[in-house]
């Protein structure tokens, strides 16, 4: 009976590991079936009319971050075939390398930037993130004057709210352009956009007036699902729409930008690069 039952139990274990195995084989097809896939653009126009953000400037800053899509798939081809046809000691092939982190963190911070907006900009105090918040940083409006201070910092840039997932530590970290000041390993929970495009339609020099709206259309539920967070149907408050949209959906915006070096900052527009010019002699749109 023992030998029988010690049988039935190796027969099943061997079975769980073939049917574990095939599954990883599964999941590895599907993973290299994408890998080389482009990168599509997501769709943030459900954003259209939100309160704070003109339609101009939204259309615009879609804009834009299609054109990080269309750069960071231009340069992972031009990669691709340079390292095919042997040309990987060239100075160009290292030029496309170094300008890879630039488009692809410009792409992928544009997305979570979008992805934590339209919301009502209230996180209840009742959950971890709140009572993370307040071991980090003694209060949450200590963590929201950090953070701010931070966003008037001179550059351009993100700020990220961050997480260590190892200790749990929050931290308010400032990102020059799109690549460097990242923290290896950490988690990205609340992202803002500083680069002078996310806001020079509407507020000009004014960042603090852009972030005093940010916060207002902040969308905690997506912060909290970043931070692991399982939010029930209705917990966090949703802001219902108070402008509304003057274009559909479907409406074409600008064609995303070209991937000429003289567009390295992301296709902006002279006004923008005219600003940014001005920044970087003076520092002077860094402050609100």
């Amino acid at each position: 009976m023992k030998k029988k039952l010690f049988i039935c139990l190796v027969l099943l274990a061997v079975a769980a590991i073939v049917v574990t195995c095939k599954d990883s084989e599964k999941g590895a097809k599907l993973g290299s079936s994408r890998a080389l896939q482009p990168y599509q653009a997501m769709d943030f126009s459900h954003l259209l009319g939100m309160e704070g953000f003109s339609e101009a400037l939204l259309n615009t800053h879609f804009a834009l971050y299609k054109g990080y899509v269309a750069n960071t798939n231009d340069l992972l081809e031009k990669i691709r075939s340079y390292a095919k046809s042997g040309r990987t000691d060239t100075p160009e092939y290292a030029e496309l390398k170094r300008r890879l982190g630039f488009e692809f963190n410009g792409m992928k911070l544009h997305e979570l930037y979008f992805g934590n907006l339209g919301g009502a900009g209230v996180l209840p105090e009742d959950n971890a993130l709140y009572d993370a918040i307040e071991e980090n940083f003694g209060s949450f409006e200590n963590w929201k004057k950090d953070f701010t201070a931070t966003g008037k910092m001179r550059g351009i840039g993100w700020v990220i709210l961050y997480q260590d997932p190892a200790t749990g530590r929050l931290v308010n970290t400032w990102i020059n352009e799109h690549e460097t000041g990242h923290l290896t390993g950490c988690v990205p929970l609340v992202v803002l956009d500083v680069f002078e495009h996310a806001y020079l339609t509407d507020y000009g020099l004014d960042r603090a007036a852009y972030m005093d709206a940010f916060f207002k259309n902040l969308d905690w539920k997506a912060v909290l699902e970043r931070f692991g967070v399982e939010v029930p149907e209705g917990a966090i408050p949703e802001k219902p729409k108070t402008v509304e949209k003057e274009k559909s959906a479907e409406k074409e915006a600008p064609p995303p930008a070209s991937t000429t070096k003289e567009e390295h900052h992301g296709g902006e527009s002279s006004a923008e690069k005219a600003v940014r010019t001005h920044e970087g002699k003076t520092g002077q749109s860094g402050h609100a």
